[in-house]
């Protein structure tokens, strides 16, 4: 079964110096942990926040009011926004994302855990699969003692974001099974020129040396949402709980959907993000988006943090994520006028 940790209120990391007392306030109420993100500590307030000023200034007592106000825009819209359940926005960026952090039992130094930065990609059941080296000193530690977990985050920028832990056994991948994992894995890799296009047997014979496929059976998934996606908690999922889950057909599009908004609708969604929330937010650029709605990385006054706008109704296919966001356009310009 799914343990859920309580959730944590989002806040934003203010680059203002407020008074010391309001601080500790805010925090104790609004969070059960602390976030140290960069030295030398600086008061907490708000919303989660990826990138802070490097200077401070004094606050007067306006200032804190204002700031306050703010705070309390941002909490009683994001509490409210729709969003993925937790297990689904886990399988979903496990399918999503294509490289991780690999965890083994060295070989070498027993009793000592090793790290690797790999790629990988999901089968249809989210088992992680890697494309090994049998030189790779990995590869001998998994050869060794299958057990192993794999790291994965959603903003490699931004520890505050969602961190995911998958832990399980490394499998060497059958022979039946070769030619769905390999096309699985060169949709997410196409560049993976190691890999022999006609080669579908466990040991892939190359120049650069022996590589065979393993995936990652799942045992549990954990997550921590950090700072910056609070609502969504913290805990884990077993096997089958991860397994039958279902990734979001509309994640697969947040990379063409988020280029072009970005690069040709900027104010627009910058307009759209001030209607939904209140927030006359200075720039707003969308990061990923989903079936339910869309994340955005938003500047505020000097502050930078992230916000969940939800579509009005679940999104059915890429061409009514368009419709969506023009509708959204549409009513937050009728509003403006």
């Amino acid at each position: 079964m799914m343990s859920v940790a309580a959730p944590c209120t989002i806040y934003l990391i203010s680059r203002l110096n407020v008074h010391k007392t309001l601080t500790s306030c805010l925090i104790f109420q609004l969070c059960h942990s602390r976030f140290s993100l960069v030295p030398p500590p600086r008061p907490l307030s708000i919303m989660a926040s990826a990138t802070q000023s490097s200077s401070s200034q004094a606050v007067s007592p306006g200032d804190t009011d204002k700031e306050t106000n703010v705070f309390q825009l941002i909490q009683a819209h994001q509490e409210k926004a729709a969003r993925l359940p937790p297990v689904e926005e886990i399988r979903t960026l496990l399918d999503q994302s294509t490289r991780g952090m690999l965890s083994t039992f060295s070989q070498k130094h027993e009793g000592y855990p090793s790290g690797s930065a790999v790629d990988f990609a999901c089968d249809a059941n989210g088992s992680p699969i890697l494309a090994v080296s049998t030189m790779a000193v990995h590869t001998k530690d998994l050869l060794a003692n299958p057990k192993c977990s794999l790291l994965v985050v959603r903003d490699p920028e931004d520890r505050t974001d969602l961190v995911i832990t998958l832990h399980g056994d490394a499998i060497a991948v059958s022979e039946k099974d070769q030619a769905a994992v390999r096309t699985a894995y060169l949709a997410k890799h196409p560049n993976a020129f190691w890999i022999e296009n006609s080669a579908y047997t466990s040991i892939m014979k190359v120049d650069f040396g022996d590589f065979q496929f393993m995936h990652i059976e799942p045992k549990v998934v954990r997550y921590v949402s950090g700072v910056a996606t609070a609502l969504l908690g913290s805990g884990e999922f077993s096997k089958e709980e991860y397994q039958d889950s279902k990734v979001d057909p509309i994640a697969q599009f947040s990379k063409p959907v988020a280029s072009h908004m970005n690069k040709d609708h900027a104010e627009d969604t910058k307009v759209i993000v001030q209607f939904a929330t209140s927030i006359p937010v200075d720039y707003a650029y969308m990061l990923d988006l989903d079936s339910l709605g869309f994340n955005v990385k938003a500047g505020y006054q000097g502050n930078t943090f992230k916000l969940r706008i939800p579509f009005p109704r679940r999104a059915e296919n890429r061409k009514d994520v368009k419709t969506l966001i023009v509708e959204m356009l549409q009513a937050a310009q009728t509003q403006v006028n």
